[in-house]
């Protein structure tokens, strides 16, 4: 290579070591912060991450325990020495423990179901005291006796081929296996359909042996384990089930346990494959179809029995604290324009992967903003992180917290990013449309690791957006690295432990720099963009994508020149939007962070007025899954025309509301 291509090497190396600049920077702005953000990543340390793991996934430290305090504790106590004004805001809800769980087949054998995980020399933590014993937090108490069905996975489309098949769960016990579906949907349908009870295991074919070596010699389930997990019907609402739309305090009003709407009608529990075994082998029947076979070694038959089943359970229905840890650095230049950035602390038990993982990488970002800021940075927003409290149980420290200050977030919050689960491999995200870009662009300049088909797709449930996206119309994201392997081998369950993820996940800590990498990333040009590097193009474009799904659904039925023509005009200002963006005036930024609020529905969805988002929600049978456009969609599954109808013209008018504020904001960003 002669001088002349030495020299031309250098400058190609040289250009393609300068990153575009990002949305909402550019000039001596889009320099700054690239010299704050390398400074950022640089400071960002795998050792950090693996102490704060260390402390935080030492003990069980579920909802409403001491432990759980104490984990809070810790996190303001290291949060207040990063030069965070650190406190610990407190509600009280209805957590109930189980006080007594036992099943047993009574015929045509007999077997007393085991109802515990075993405990591994090899790991330490599965003999920590005062774990919580395997149940689904709401299930309803009671006494019942009732002969096994086997319905796969519980969900609709599963009692569709039982009813052509003649075999009904009524007065039975559904036994439904876990996947597809959310855990609280197959509850919810046994008892929509007749069922007097729900038994909920763990299929090897799933998260076992079948997936590869089981603990303590792989990742994945052994015999024993158990998952865990919350059976609240969140899909009417989240947050504490006595007090739906408003702040669970102290001595606050709340509902009967009878007039709550989010409790299991039904006795449900989850136990292991191990337990679940001898009671498929005494079904009889016709053998299931392939599809709906499982990993064990048995015939997998539908029943009914003559497998039967004697199931007691009985709760403590206590209120119990909740502890969120709230803190806070104040903005410069824009004190009342909020960042927020927040994780669950509480576990099921140890929570080694959930959710101490993004845990620790959120206190190892507070780290790495609290050192900048020590060394002279002033982020001109103001930066919030939170930890919240009994996530696991429905989301309720996050919702309590939401529902108490929701009319001083829709003043202030910009955006609010979650995380939740962190370990090796790819980064997921899901988010706002509007976030889509900027989420693009932090990823590809923060280094983070993605799939080579990597899409932002819409928030769906499960985690601490919810309230801030489908309640109180913030922009938000859910982010997190994960592989093929996840944590469904151990997933809430005593082997979700330090000894686990040091072998199995993320061992190195490595991508829980990563993590912090990326938060500091997105939450230093969140907090410095002079405009908030929102882009609406493809919002439009996603609400067009949608409308046509709901189109086909719809047949001819709804309204679709009004539609066609609201949605050219959000995509006509959408467009526009832009071109008032590229000399935007910091004095709009409100107005750019209030476009989400247009998305909101006044009396939210049908039957459900909590969520009240027109663009994504989760589904009343999905659970986790996200509903696009729900109101016109769920009302065309559901064959309700009439309801149909009157949701397209409420989405309409959503439609021409989000254009209105677009065109509001781009005005003032052209002074």
């Amino acid at each position: 290579m002669n001088r002349r291509q030495l020299l031309f090497a250098s400058l190609c190396g040289s250009l393609q070591a300068q990153p575009k600049p990002a949305r909402g920077f550019s000039g001596a702005a889009w320099n700054a912060q690239q010299k704050l953000e390398t400074k950022l990543r640089a400071a960002t340390s795998p050792s950090f991450v693996e102490r704060h793991m260390a402390r935080m996934a030492a003990e069980p430290h579920h909802a409403g325990s001491p432990a759980s305090r104490a984990v809070a504790e810790y996190a303001r106590k290291q949060s207040s020495r990063y030069g965070f004004n650190a406190r610990i805001e407190s509600f009280e809800a209805f957590l109930p423990y189980p006080r007594e769980r036992a099943v047993e087949m009574i015929a045509p054998v007999n077997y007393k179901l085991r109802l515990a995980e075993p405990n591994f020399a090899e790991d330490p933590d599965s003999r920590d005291k005062n774990q919580l014993a395997t149940y689904n937090a709401y299930s309803a108490p009671g006494e019942i006796t009732g002969e096994i069905v086997y319905v796969n996975y519980g969900v609709p489309a599963d009692y569709e081929a039982l009813r052509k098949r003649a075999i009904s769960v009524k007065g039975k016990i559904a036994l439904a296996r876990y996947g597809v579906s959310w855990r609280g949907v197959k509850p919810k349908v046994a008892a929509e359909n007749g069922a007097i009870g729900c038994l909920i295991y763990s299929d090897p074919k799933e998260d076992g042996f079948a997936k590869g070596a089981v603990y303590p010699d792989g990742p994945f389930r052994c015999d024993h384990g158990v998952q865990r997990g919350s059976v609240m019907d969140m899909s009417i609402h989240v947050g504490d089930p006595l007090s739906p739309g408003w702040a669970s305090e102290k001595g606050s009003r709340r509902l009967s346990v009878n007039e709550a709407k989010t409790l299991m009608p039904i006795p449900v529990l989850p136990i292991s494959y191990g337990d679940a075994k001898p009671l498929l082998e005494q079904l009889k029947g016709e053998e299931v179809s392939a599809e709906w076979r499982g990993a064990l070694p048995v015939a997998y038959r539908f029943g009914p029995g003559p497998a039967k089943v004697r199931m007691k359970l009985s709760f403590d229905d206590a209120m119990r604290p909740v502890y969120n840890v709230i803190a806070t650095i104040k903005g410069s230049v824009w004190p009342d324009q909020w960042v927020l950035y927040g994780n669950h602390h509480d576990a099921w038990v140890n929570g080694a992967q959930d959710p101490v993982s993004g845990a620790a990488a959120l206190l190892e970002t507070a780290r790495t903003i609290g050192l900048a800021v020590k060394q002279g940075w002033q982020p001109k927003r103001t930066i919030v992180l939170a930890l919240w409290d009994a996530e696991e149980f429905g989301l309720i420290g996050s919702t309590e917290w939401v529902e108490k200050h929701i009319e001083t977030l829709k003043e202030k919050a910009i955006v609010y990013f979650n995380s939740d689960s962190n370990g090796k491999g790819s980064l997921g995200v899901g988010a706002s449309p509007s976030l889509s870009l900027f989420l693009e662009e932090a990823a590809r300049d923060s280094g983070a690791p993605r799939a080579k088909e990597w899409t932002v797709g819409p928030l769906d449930s499960g985690s601490d957006y919810v309230p801030f996206a489908h309640h109180a119309g913030i922009a938000a994201a859910n982010l997190g690295f994960s592989d093929a392997t996840g944590s469904g081998g151990i997933y809430h369950s005593i082997f979700d432990s330090f000894n686990w993820y040091k072998r199995f996940a993320d061992g190195d800590f490595s991508h829980g720099k990563r993590m912090a990498d990326f938060m500091a990333t997105a939450i230093s040009r969140m907090a410095e963009a002079p405009v908030p590097p929102f882009e609406f193009t493809r919002m439009a474009a996603a609400f067009e994508r949608y409308w046509k799904e709901v189109e086909q659904l719809g047949k001819g039925s709804l309204p679709s020149a009004e539609m066609q023509k609201a949605l050219a005009a959000l995509s006509t200002q959408a467009r526009d939007f832009e071109s008032a963006y590229a000399s935007g005036k910091p004095n709009s930024s409100m107005a750019v962070a209030k476009i989400e609020r247009a998305l909101l529905l006044k009396d939210g969805l049908p039957g459900r007025p909590w969520y009240k988002s027109a663009y994504s929600a989760p589904g009343q049978y999905t659970g986790y899954g996200a509903k696009t456009l729900p109101g016109v969609r769920e009302a065309l599954e559901l064959n309700r025309p009439e309801e149909a109808a009157r949701q397209a013209a409420a989405l309409i008018q959503v439609v021409n509301a989000v254009t209105a504020a677009i065109a509001h904001a781009a005005r003032l960003l052209r002074g």
